[in-house]
């Protein structure tokens, strides 16, 4: 291309434009596994085909994996955005103003891939996926019988991420800018090195650290990397589910919610200076967090009522946990306290479960206290 006079100062700007852009402080980074959600409505004879739960999510094995070719087959199949973390961090974005969140996991050099960028870029979500040249990007096939859910996950190019994609000096400044991290469970089955690596910024520059359980699962099968990384974690997330399997795993002899909680909250911290909070969702019954004081050995436990849905109002209840964390993680950046940021993760789960798939509506809606 030949430069012309003219052509000189809006080169200049996209230059400009472009190093604006790669340096920009995004409050809020997140970590994950991205994957594409195949997601259609099954009976329970499908699931039992596949020995599949209600409300499970696992990881596929070869048994599994005729279930993916069936779902491109049907005519009912509904392509969503997916992967856990990066749901919360759509969800984090739609709530938060603009450029406050970027996201990082790894794709396939694929179609799949341009589909998440399209549904990430609707929600203003920055991400910066490492790219695999030759592996497919990961998918989940979301079965949906009645109001229950059962997860399972092929995690293809999303298994690979590196901690030298967070490395790099443009990524690693992202980092180094954002005030507030937050983890998908999932990743501890992918790259604890780099979840270690976020772990160790937070507590070292007491900025905050979320990680969500995620699935039973990981308790029961990751328990190494889970107990690795909750040194650095200042807010625990999970469901009641989550929090039996860790129970379980470590030998707690208690199925109480808030015995469970106690026995995370207490665990030792990285971080002294700031004391871990641990939330437990339980579907329709109260929310509970349990803050740990280790100065004066005390413990704080609240819980938080959940409003209900009329029947007819609910969609789809995919990814009401991510739209929960995104809320309360949202929160937690604009400043709010564990009490409001609670309230908004019930709000963003109402509003989730009233799409299709772990998705928001448009044009965007605004939580206000009730």
């Amino acid at each position: 291309m030949i430069l012309t006079r003219s052509l000189i100062p809006s080169l200049l700007t996209r230059s400009l434009k472009s190093r604006l852009y790669s340096t920009m402080s995004y409050p809020l980074v997140c970590l994950g596994n991205p994957l594409l959600d195949l997601q259609a409505n099954v009976d329970q004879e499908y699931l039992k085909k596949y020995d599949l739960k209600d409300n499970d999510a696992i990881l596929a094995e070869e048994k599994h994996m005729p279930i993916y070719g069936e779902l491109l087959k049907r005519d009912d199949l509904v392509l969503v955005a997916g992967g856990a973390a990066q749901n919360t961090a759509r969800g984090a974005q739609y709530i938060l103003p603009p450029n406050s969140v970027v996201y990082f996991g790894s794709v396939g050099k694929d179609v799949y891939a341009e589909k998440l960028h399209q549904a990430n870029a609707q929600y203003g979500l920055r991400t910066e996926y490492q790219v695999q040249d030759d592996i497919a990007t990961g998918k989940c096939a979301a079965l949906i019988y009645g109001a229950h859910r059962s997860l399972v996950t092929d995690l293809a190019a999303a298994n690979h991420f590196k901690p030298t994609h967070l490395e790099k000096p443009e990524n690693w400044k992202l980092v180094e800018n954002a005030t507030h991290y937050y983890i998908g469970g999932f990743h501890l089955t992918v790259s604890p090195e780099a979840i270690k690596k976020l772990g160790e910024h937070a507590a070292e520059n007491n900025k905050p650290l979320a990680l969500n359980f995620s699935a039973p699962f990981i308790a029961q099968f990751f328990k190494d990397p889970l107990d690795a990384s909750l040194p650095y974690v200042d807010y625990v997330i999970a469901n009641e589910s989550e929090a039996a399997a860790y129970a379980e795993s470590h030998g707690l002899e208690t199925t109480d919610v808030v015995e469970i909680a106690k026995a995370v909250a207490k665990l030792p911290k990285a971080n002294s200076a700031r004391p871990r909070t641990v939330i437990f969702t339980q579907g329709l019954d109260p929310t509970i967090t349990v803050k740990y004081d280790a100065t004066s050995g005390e413990y704080e436990v609240n819980q938080y009522a959940v409003k209900e849905l009329a029947a007819d109002q609910v969609v789809d209840t995919n990814g009401a946990g991510d739209a929960f964390a995104a809320g309360f993680v949202a929160s937690l950046v604009e400043g709010k306290a564990v009490a409001e940021s609670i309230d908004v993760g019930h709000w963003a789960a109402r509003l989730s479960i009233q799409q299709v798939g772990p998705t928001f509506p448009f044009p965007k809606q605004t939580y206000t206290a009730n």
